[in-house]
């Protein structure tokens, strides 16, 4: 029973074997995916993924790294799509500093107003961060974000970060990097992080964990995820399964 909270099955990468893709995940265990759309091609397919698929739900947001594309029908069709009942969270929203594409300024505002749209639907949020901590932290504090908590994404920050940010209303969401043998700052999160506040994912295709490092990233590979936080934290595979499902259903309103 394993939650892949963050996929991205809506990529060109998947073209040719979705259906393989989505099988070798059903056979590892994997009960639940969330795909995430992060602009308007990427969101139009999730959308489609969760009609066609019982057990796949879908996150609708515009990325940082595109925030000068978004416009003010983007923001207001986001809105309309959160209405969905497959629609679980927003985002995955946030800063990404790492690429200059859009201005530093034009990702704040765009932060913000998919904040501040998320408290008006009442939807979680799942952030996006790449070189831009200390702002997201500002950012989430000044616009209350904590009223809909959400989703560290991807999380690489430091333990002291993750704190900050559980503090906050917020989950920490651990992928492929905590598998990779030179990783300290995700296996040292993984030991200090308590289990409720703890999520897995892939972020295919993407990040793919150890031994598959390099390589294309699938839904099936997040057992490996699971496998070494409990590694980690002396628990069984098993555990860290449960009950990171069951942090992922609490936070996306799933029964």
């Amino acid at each position: 029973m394993l939650f892949d909270t963050h996929a991205h099955l809506n990529a060109d990468q998947y073209n040719d074997d979705l259906q393989e893709v989505i099988d070798r995940a059903l056979s590892e265990g994997v009960t639940h995916m969330v795909v995430v759309g992060f602009d308007r091609p990427t969101i139009q397919r999730a959308m489609e993924l969760t009609e066609a698929y019982d057990f796949i739900y879908a996150c609708v947001g515009w990325h940082p790294v595109d925030a000068i594309d978004m416009t003010d029908n983007d923001l207001a069709w986001i809105e309309e799509l959160a209405s969905h009942p497959k629609v679980v969270a927003i985002g995955e929203m946030g800063l990404d500093y790492y690429w200059d594409k859009s201005p530093k300024e034009v990702q704040q505002e765009v932060f913000r107003k998919q904040i501040r749209l998320a408290k008006r639907v009442k939807l979680p949020i799942v952030i996006h961060n790449r070189e831009a901590t200390a702002d997201i932290v500002e950012i989430l504090k000044e616009e209350g974000a904590e009223e809909v908590g959400g989703i560290m994404h991807c999380f690489s920050g430091s333990p002291e970060t993750a704190k900050e940010c559980i503090k906050m209303n917020f989950s920490i969401s651990l992928g492929g990097p905590v598998t990779f043998k030179n990783a300290k700052k995700p296996k040292e999160v993984a030991a200090e992080v308590p289990l409720e506040k703890l999520l897995i994912e892939t972020d295919c295709p993407y990040l793919a964990p150890h031994p598959y490092r390099g390589k294309r990233n699938e839904p099936a590979y997040v057992k490996l995820v699971a496998e070494q936080i409990a590694e980690i934290k002396g628990l069984t595979m098993e555990e860290v399964a449960k009950v990171t499902t069951q942090n992922a259903k609490k936070i996306f309103g799933i029964n």
